[in-house]
């Protein structure tokens, strides 16, 4: 008997709850040392970082009932990214995160995801506030954001000579874009 984990799905995505054999893809995608460079350092995932993600993301199941999700191609089945709603270091703001393996940058699935994964974050847990934090020169990923409902935030000054920028989304961007 197989336990149907999808969270969500679009027109050419499944969304779902994250599982052992998503290490591998897990570790394709965030070890892009192009897509990196706009996460954190910009080092690539290690095995047992991504063994440790996996766990932390089974608590925040547990604990918030959302976290990480696997994102599957309807077309193929293939994990091609990954994408959640996460409250990184425990901040009280919940905060959107995705990336997609390199092939597949460029053809709308993020904004797809994002937009879906919002929906689904209010629809389901309530959420009314969301932001997201992005590199200020990662305009790919600031126009996703903006056409998932997001409005630009503040620039973070990050104490160590980098900034993050800030995106929020608040209940109200729903609607709009119905």
């Amino acid at each position: 008997m197989t336990v149907d984990d999808t969270v969500f799905t679009t027109q050419r995505l499944r969304a779902r709850r994250w599982r052992d054999s998503d290490l591998a893809p897990l570790l394709t995608v965030y070890g892009d040392l192009d897509a990196m460079r706009w996460v954190g350092d910009g080092s690539a995932l290690t095995p047992d970082d991504a063994v440790r993600w996996l766990d932390i993301t089974r608590a925040n199941y547990a604990k918030r009932g959302y976290g990480m999700f696997a994102l599957e191609s309807l077309e193929t089945g293939a994990v091609i990214g990954f994408l959640g709603i996460v409250h990184p270091g425990g901040q009280p703001e919940a905060e959107v995160k995705y990336a997609f393996a390199r092939e597949h940058w460029g053809k709308g699935l993020a904004t797809e995801a994002v937009t879906a994964a919002i929906a689904y974050g209010h629809d389901v847990h309530g959420l009314t506030h969301v932001i997201a934090t992005t590199a200020p020169a990662n305009a790919a990923s600031h126009r996703v954001l903006l056409k998932s409902g997001f409005v630009r935030g503040e620039l973070r000054d990050n104490g160590d000579g980098t900034a993050t920028q800030v995106f929020e989304w608040r209940a109200a961007s729903l609607r709009e874009l119905a």
